[in-house]
């Protein structure tokens, strides 16, 4: 975790990962594609796997986050849960070193989102090298005791 005291910290901080995975608002699916297609494309690109071994591994990455139904569906027809869980298997999909996500509970503003978050991140555990949850100081309430 890390406690952000204001905007031009949260800034600094994004400023000092740019070589993260970022999940963040500010970072939307592209809307022209099925979360399918967004998920495979990240190993398409960086690590240069085929278009069927990507589409394999972003099925099973749904099929383990539980959202095998909005595989196929776009930006706009997803809640903000799925959406959500969309950018991190993007995110997770191409193997980085880190994942920082950025203010989860502006991606997530009708769940309580310290268990989901922790809930996605569970299923993924194999997969992820770091995690870093970035967030404002004021919502240290909302989690657990570290």
């Amino acid at each position: 975790m890390r406690w952000l005291d204001s905007d031009a910290e949260r800034r600094a901080q994004l400023e000092a990962h740019r070589d993260d995975a970022l999940v963040s608002a500010a970072l939307p699916l592209r809307a022209n594609l099925s979360v399918l297609e967004n998920i495979a494309l990240v190993p398409q690109v960086l690590l240069n796997l085929d278009e069927a071994a990507a589409v394999r591994e972003a099925l099973e990455l749904l099929a383990r986050a539980g959202c095998e139904a909005s595989a196929h569906r776009r930006d706009a027809e997803l809640g903000h849960e799925e959406r959500f869980v969309a950018k991190v298997l993007r995110a997770a999909v191409g193997r980085p070193a880190r994942i920082v996500i950025e203010r989860p509970g502006l991606m997530l503003p009708d769940t309580h989102y310290p268990p989901f978050v922790d809930s996605v991140l569970a299923v993924l555990a194999d997969r992820l090298a770091e995690v870093l949850i970035m967030d404002y100081s004021w919502n240290r309430k909302l989690y657990p005791p570290q």
